[in-house]
């Protein structure tokens, strides 16, 4: 298993060069469920003043939580210059939105939020250094919600698993911007125990855990409860 650091070093080669095509690739490359998979954490979010968006990229999540609490306050962080770029312009008509060039294992915003989202950041993570940042930034009674690919325990649903990523990886032959992620992030999610890692981290921080499963087991949404 690839180290947490090796692991984290994987995201500017996946992603600083996708920017531009990464709304696109994202829906089609997941045959639109990366829609339905963000609906479902919209539902898990509570009414608050203040929402972060770990890893929010191009801020795909970022907007469908502005659209959905109006008079909340919505932060979007990420790594990533160029996503950001892309998010500030994708998002001009959302006043309630604002960006930070951060990284979520150095997250220091001096803010308590109401609830904390991120999609796809955990695989890269070290969860006890992105639990231990996000409890610190959470308000009592508020939520951290990470959701991430999960490799399915189904037999022949991982067989379909691979055949489709092999398919993949032969298309970023045609996306040169995209071939290193089409040819890594399987293996990746191969050998991720994210869910469990999470789980455990957060439950030793004094969190109520519960998870979801999503589209054949294929993804998943943790969601930790601060009551205290």
């Amino acid at each position: 298993m690839l180290s947490t650091e090796s692991v984290k070093n994987l995201v500017p080669e996946f992603f600083d060069k996708t920017a531009v095509t990464y709304d696109k690739v994202v829906l089609w490359s997941t045959f639109g469920k990366d829609r339905y998979w963000k609906k479902e954490i919209l539902k898990q979010i509570p009414k608050g003043r203040l929402v972060l968006d770990l890893a929010c990229g191009t801020g795909i999540l970022t907007r469908k939580i502005s659209k959905k609490f109006p008079n909340a306050k919505i932060v979007g962080i990420d790594i990533t210059s160029s996503y950001l770029k892309m998010a500030k312009r994708n998002s001009k008509l959302f006043p309630n939105i604002s960006f930070v060039h951060q990284d979520a294992e150095a997250l220091n915003l001096g803010l308590k939020f109401d609830c904390i989202t991120s999609s796809y950041i955990p695989k890269y993570c070290n969860p006890e250094v992105l639990v231990k940042n996000c409890v610190a930034h959470l308000n009592s009674g508020g939520k951290i919600i990470f959701h991430d690919f999960t490799y399915p325990k189904n037999i022949l649903v991982r067989m379909l698993w691979n055949v489709y990523f092999i398919l993949l990886n032969c298309v970023g032959y045609f996306i040169p911007s995209w071939r290193k992620a089409f040819s890594e992030l399987p293996k990746l999610i191969r050998t991720s125990t994210w869910v469990s890692d999470y789980a455990n981290t957060m439950k030793r921080n004094g969190l109520q855990v519960r998870e979801q499963s999503l589209t054949l087991d294929s993804s998943a949404i943790l969601i930790g409860t601060k009551n205290y």
